[in-house]
């Protein structure tokens, strides 16, 4: 695995380096904001006695928020990505850093403070001469814990489609390829503790005394600044383009595939420059939201899943109400289904093969036999879409043991293993061909079609008609048997979904 790991490193260092660059950028904005809000109310607290136990109590109680509830309650104010990855970060770094500053500056010996004033000195000369530098080596103690917290904390940022480590990690679960996650780890750990070694000579050089010392020291922090801005200037003029298309993917391996296709005949057939977020946490109810923001431009999605979850129908779907969901698309949403790509991946219920030969299931209503005594895993998104599992149980009339929520990728792994019974799956399932299971057949027809298609703002179809011609070279051009073929490349024989997508596109002539 370790071999896995370094080979994964080295040959796709682009990769891994462009999402290292995005986690430093997302963790230094949480870290720098932390520590000037976190330090101003350290200080106005511990000035303030009075406000000091409400103040660290609303701080605390910020705290003990699970980091994926603070992002959801995060996403409707500031939409997903970057911006709402630094808000939670620097709320969850406050309490490490407001703390020590305030402990730091009330533990100052109170004598000292009495004779700095008895010598004349002001409210403002004894604040930043005398209990500032002393209270230092503790809130720099802060600032360490701080700052590898953030660091650690920083790869959630990848479940709403923002940058950073946590990008390789989620795309490793997701496709089944543990050399990956675990590179991504190894990735953040060692970025963590390099920083924590660097504040840790900060705080040496911070203890040594004398007129050279504070001379280096101060030709140290300029070097850092210096660095600190040099950095934030290259991120800002490599992202200054005014050609920029937002392109989104759900947090499934076809939907990498498709994503790293539409980036490459787009980018080749016209001037515009894609930016691929790929495999935002949530897939459509974190996507759509900001395609209507314009947060995102386009991103391929399913029909039956934008007629129930986006339109909120809760009829059944069928492909003969296509011209209703692309009127409702253009009316009420400024959306477009811009091109079909000709498969359909609907869902399909799977029990492990030796239940099912035990109990003699075939269909969905054969499971009335076992009810209330299988285990039931999936994907979060499944218990809460109206086509999901509260209209499973209702339509078949089904109860289970107990339910468990995982991540898609890990699906495969928990039947496999024994730790679900029964689970949705796709049918085109990289996976599904090589997993101890049976396919249950849907005897009421339970699920609706679920065509691929792509999804773009009319907006930026206006703004860039090239856009829809390169779109176009995408209609119909796979089938369910192509993309189940590529899935398994990427879960099973682990290969890059970029190199897939190149793969295909250049046996059907679409790239050069």
């Amino acid at each position: 695995m370790l071999k896995d790991v370094w080979v994964l490193l080295t040959t796709k260092w682009d990769f891994f380096g462009k999402l290292l660059l995005e986690h430093i950028e997302i963790s230094l904005a949480a870290i720098l904001i932390a520590i000037v809000f976190g330090g101003l109310v350290g200080i106005l607290i511990s000035e303030y006695q009075k406000s000091a136990k409400p103040t660290l109590g609303v701080i605390n109680f910020l705290y003990t928020i699970p980091s994926i509830s603070m992002l959801g309650f995060l996403i409707p104010f500031s939409g997903i990505g970057n911006a709402t990855a630094v808000i939670a970060l620097t709320i969850y770094a406050l309490l490490p850093m407001v703390r020590n500053t305030y402990t730091g500056m009330t533990n100052v010996d109170p004598a000292i403070l009495e004779a700095a004033k008895g010598m004349g000195s002001t409210k403002k000369q004894i604040l930043f001469r005398v209990q500032l530098p002393l209270a230092m080596p503790v809130i720099l103690s802060g600032i360490r814990n701080m700052v590898t917290m953030t660091i650690a904390l920083a790869g959630i940022a990848s479940f709403i489609g923002a940058g950073g480590l946590g990008v390789a990690i989620y795309r490793g679960i997701t496709t089944n390829n543990a050399a990956m996650t675990i590179a991504g780890s190894l990735l953040i750990a060692v970025l963590a503790l390099f920083v924590d070694f660097l504040l840790g000579v900060v705080e040496k050089r911070m203890n040594l005394h004398g007129k050279k010392a504070r001379k280096q020291n101060r030709i140290m922090a300029v070097t850092a600044l210096v660095l600190i801005g040099c950095l934030i200037a290259g991120i800002a003029v490599s992202r200054r383009s005014n050609k920029v298309i937002h392109l989104a993917t759900k947090p499934m391996t076809e939907q990498y595939i498709l994503g790293e296709m539409l980036k490459t005949v787009i980018e080749q057939d016209t001037d515009l420059t894609v930016d691929l977020t790929q495999g935002v946490g949530g897939g459509t109810s974190n996507i759509e939201p900001a395609m209507e923001s314009g947060e995102f431009d386009l991103y391929p999605e399913y029909t039956g899943t934008g007629w129930n979850m986006v339109l909120k129908r809760n009829s059944l779907y069928s492909e003969d109400q296509f011209d209703q969901l692309q009127k409702e698309y253009q009316n009420k949403l400024g959306l477009t289904w811009d091109v079909m790509l000709g498969f359909n991946d609907t869902y399909g219920i799977a029990v492990r093969k030796e239940i099912a030969d035990r109990y003699g299931l075939k269909t969905y209503s054969d499971l009335k036999k076992v009810n209330g005594k299988l285990i039931f895993g999936a994907e979060y998104d499944f218990f809460e879409r109206k086509d999901g599992y509260d209209k499973l149980c209702s339509t078949y009339g089904l109860t289970f043991k107990s339910t468990s929520d995982m991540d898609m990728g890990l699906k495969y792994q928990a039947i496999n293993s024994g730790k679900i019974d029964i689970m949705p799956v796709n049918t085109t399932d990289g996976q599904l061909s090589q997993a101890d299971v049976r396919v249950l057949e849907d005897d009421k027809k339970m699920y609706p079609s679920y065509q691929c298609g792509i999804v773009v703002r009319r907006e930026i179809l206006d703004k860039y008609p090239e856009l829809d011609t390169a779109l176009q070279k995408f209609d119909k051009i796979l089938t369910e048997d192509d993309m189940q073929e590529m899935n398994y490349e990427v879960e099973t024989k682990k290969k890059e979904p970029a190199d897939v997508a190149k793969t295909f596109l250049t046996e059907k002539g679409l790239v050069k």
